[in-house]
Formats: structure tokens, C-alpha cells, sequence
């Protein structure tokens, strides 16, 4: 009964929210760009997670909470703010154990200085309180992330303070922990997408740096596919993926989604860039509009739809919910910050 419960409530609150024509979804209660992004109780409750605002700044970097549960009101609300004097940029989240877990991401300063921070913060919920986790061993930014037995947050690639690494570091929420897995084996690179599902994780493209006297950093256009083994979390086959849908990019919206065994992927620019938008190589940061998955079961890529509506850079995550995968905020095509949410519709 309470299923049955949980299923009407999730159609009419669709069909209230999301309009006829277009896919949309609440958008936020303000704009924000390299936000973290996380999802509880099976995709139902989203969190944002700091982030820069409209003005693309030091001084617009926030430390806010936007928190939607999808069958309550449908509406966005204000979690507690993440403890610090300053917010972050392209910290990496993951929800288990009923927790949000904040890790990492980069700090600037008045001069511009980025400074990559070790912090993880706990967020419960329901008592509105965070705690402070054991600091990450690497510390990095800009890294991909994934949950497998609602226990084990995976933190994937990454900036660190000496540059891209590929690591894959492993926090067990439960314990308090963090382990060491099995790196990836390609070039080291941050603004990666990707996301695990099926206990398989996917990963995608990114910066790495760039050939002395030029550009600092280029776009990588590596895939990789690692299958966790089942009885140890550390424990990663990696294996060579042949190039995906569309051209190399970063910034990138990724995602698992266990209820459809893929990986999604949307957005991102052909350049790599800095928060702000501006390119490393000095072109414009055009914003892809394909947006496709690697299927787990077939072991293909899919191209879901080249023309995606409302297209983003910079959401730093794809969520999966039950009314399909989502993205919270970001860049739109002329790099402005949006509060707006992206729905795209299952295939």
C-alpha cells in the first residue's frame, strides 16, 4: 500500500510540475554553477551543494543548500549552509546510509588563487546537521563520484595541488574510512564525467594538461569502464572503451542509473575552461547539445538525443530520479548560470 501511495503521489506531483510540451522541472531558489550534486531515498530527495553564482566570481562562490523532495511539495527548500567561512567549487557529493557526503573541491581567494581542500562534510537531513568526515588522503576537485551498497562513496580522478591524478579513492561512510582502489590506467585528468551503476563505473573525457608551449590545459577523449569486483570494494578490472557519441569534452554532466543499467552523459564544452567559462586555450566554450549513455547490459553507446533541450556545462552531476535523470543548474549556452533544472526524458 505504501508503495502504491509513493506511486500516486509521484504522478500527481509530475503532473503538476513538468509541462506538456517540454521536459521541465522546479528550477532552483537561485543560480548556480559548479555545484555538487546528490540524491537520496532512491532518487527522490535532490540536494545542490555550493557552487558560483550569476556573477561567476570569488565573491559569488556560495555555501548554500538547495534541497527537493520529489513527492513532497514539489518545491525546492533551504538546507543548513555548509560550515566554513567560504563555499567551494566542483566539490564532489554522494549520498548513503540517509547522509550527504561533500567532499572536497577548491577554495578562491580575492587574488584569484584556487587552493584544492582535503574537507569532507556530513550532511543529515533530517536533524538539519552536518559533521565533519575524515579528510580525504588526496585531496581534490573537479573529480567524479558514485555510490555502490549504499556504503562506499567513490571518488574518481580528480585536481590535486600537484595536478590531475588517477586515483580512485574510496570512502566507507560507515566506518568513517578512507581506502585506496585500483587507479585508472589512462592519462590523469579532472572534469572527467562519468558515474557507477550495476557496480560498474564509466568514465569520460576531461582536461589533461596540455604540450609545453601550449595551452595549459586540452581535452582528453579517453573512456574507461571498471567493474568492481564483488567481494572487494578496492578491487577495479579497468578496461579501454572505444570514443563516445560526439566529440572529446569537459564539464560534462554524468551519472549512474541502476534502474536503467546506464551511464548518462549531457553537455559540456569541446574546451576546457575555468569556473568563470573562460577557455584555457582562448576559444569560446561552445555547450554540446548531445546527450547520450554507455548501456551496461549491451555494452554500447547510445546516442539519446543530439539536440538536447536546454543544454548544459558545469552541472557537475546527473541524477538519477524516477521521472528520469536531471541536472541542477550549470551553464547554459551562453555561459550563463542558471537555477533551472533539466529533466530528460528515459529512453
Amino acid at each position: 500500500m505504501k508503495k502504491l501511495s509513493v506511486f500516486f503521489l509521484l504522478v500527481l506531483w509530475a503532473a503538476s510540475v513538468l509541462g506538456q510540451d517540454e521536459p521541465k522541472f522546479p528550477s532552483m531558489p537561485a543560480a548556480v554553477s559548479n555545484n555538487a550534486v546528490a540524491s537520496l531515498k532512491g532518487g527522490f530527495q535532490l540536494f545542490s551543494l555550493m557552487g558560483v553564482g550569476p556573477k561567476k566570481n570569488w565573491d559569488d562562490v556560495t555555501n548554500q543548500v538547495y534541497i527537493m523532495t520529489v513527492t513532497h511539495t514539489g518545491k525546492w527548500t533551504t538546507g543548513r549552509s555548509v560550515p566554513g567561512p567560504a563555499g567551494r567549487l566542483n566539490a564532489a557529493a554522494g549520498g548513503a546510509k540517509g547522509l550527504v557526503v561533500l567532499m572536497g573541491g577548491y577554495v578562491v581567494d580575492n587574488q584569484g588563487m584556487e587552493t584544492t581542500v582535503p574537507d569532507v562534510n556530513v550532511y543529515e537531513p533530517g536533524a538539519r546537521r552536518w559533521s565533519r568526515g575524515k579528510d580525504i588522503p588526496v585531496a581534490v576537485d573537479s573529480a567524479v563520484t558514485g555510490v555502490t551498497h549504499d556504503r562506499f562513496v567513490y571518488l574518481i580522478g580528480g585536481r590535486s595541488a600537484g595536478g590531475p591524478v588517477n586515483d580512485v579513492q574510496i570512502y566507507d561512510v560507515e566506518k568513517d574510512t578512507w581506502s585506496q582502489a585500483t587507479p585508472f590506467p589512462g592519462t590523469p585528468a579532472f572534469g572527467m564525467a562519468g558515474g557507477i551503476a550495476d557496480e560498474e563505473i564509466v568514465i569520460v573525457d576531461g582536461a589533461k594538461p596540455g604540450a609545453a608551449g601550449g595551452p595549459r590545459y586540452v581535452a582528453s577523449d579517453e573512456c574507461w569502464l571498471g567493474k568492481i569486483d564483488h567481494k572487494d570494494p578496492t578491487k577495479i578490472e579497468w578496461s579501454k572503451l572505444p570514443p563516445h557519441p560526439g566529440t572529446a569534452r569537459f564539464g560534462i554532466a554524468g551519472g549512474g542509473g541502476d534502474r536503467d543499467h546506464r551511464i548518462y552523459f549531457s553537455g559540456g564544452t569541446s574546451a576546457p575552461h575555468d569556473y568563470n567559462g573562460a577557455s584555457y586555450d582562448g576559444t569560446p566554450a561552445d555547450v554540446s547539445t548531445v546527450t547520450f549513455a554507455y548501456e551496461l547490459h549491451g555494452h554500447r553507446w547510445e546516442t539519446l538525443n543530439a539536440n538536447t533541450y536546454d543544454p548544459r556545462a558545469d552541472g557537475r552531476g546527473l541524477l538519477e530520479t524516477p521521472l528520469g535523470p536531471v541536472v541542477l543548474g550549470g551553464m547554459v549556452k551562453n555561459l550563463a548560470v542558471t537555477a533551472r533544472v533539466s529533466l530528460f526524458a528515459k529512453k
